[in-house]
């Protein structure tokens, strides 16, 4: 079968899209609009760039309502700051409640029943039930296309980084002890459970 993704809908081109790159990290991004009003929202478009700087990029979609962006895109715009909070098992339930377009006045964290702790460089709060947590400067907003099926690429500078003890070890990340989830298609999420080992051939 050939696809033409220029000559299909949004919604089917994005069909295709969350179900072949798969599985994909969860990014659950804290932001705070200028008047304080904080926000929390996942993102499964979401990966790291590089160490030096050290870089990572997540990519909010607009809203599929209005076309607009949404509240996460806005206030970074404004602020130029965010915090990644990696998903863990024990907090996916949490985050799933977020998942609805609330209007921009709605606390998340509280809808969530997840606790705001204070960073340490930017302004927006940590969740303090999230396993590691990155404090974020924006570098750059990229821009593609405009309303519904539209989205930006946001990268930021990790500026600060919390990680639990107890997924620490020697300079490394116990995964394990983290128990990440990460996103398929639909309602589908997976485990880092059933893993391999492949060693890398040298020359």
């Amino acid at each position: 079968m050939e696809l033409n993704p220029q000559g299909q809908s949004w919604i089917e081109n994005y069909k295709l899209l969350i179900g072949s790159i798969v599985p994909r990290p969860i990014a659950f991004v804290s932001t705070e609009s200028r008047e304080g009003i904080r926000n929390l929202a996942a993102f499964s478009f979401f990966n790291g760039v590089c160490p030096k700087p050290f870089i990572i990029s997540f990519a909010p979609m607009f809203k599929t309502a209005n076309g607009g962006p949404k509240d996460t895109l806005k206030n970074i715009e404004e602020t130029d700051e965010f915090v990644v909070n990696i998903v863990s098992e024990s907090i996916v339930e949490q985050m799933n409640r977020t998942a609805p377009e609330y209007d921009f006045e709605v606390d998340e964290f509280d809808v969530a029943k997840l606790t705001p702790i204070a960073s340490v460089v930017v302004k927006p709060p940590r969740v303090a039930e999230s396993k590691i947590q990155m404090e974020c400067k924006k570098v750059n907003i990229l821009k593609f296309g405009s309303g519904a099926g539209a989205g930006a690429l946001v990268l930021g500078e990790v500026v600060r980084m919390h990680v639990e003890d107890s997924v620490y070890r020697e300079g490394k990340i116990i995964l394990e002890e983290l128990a990440p989830v990460a996103r398929m298609a639909g309602d589908t999420y997976a485990r880092a459970t059933d893993l391999f080992e492949l060693k890398r051939p040298t020359l």
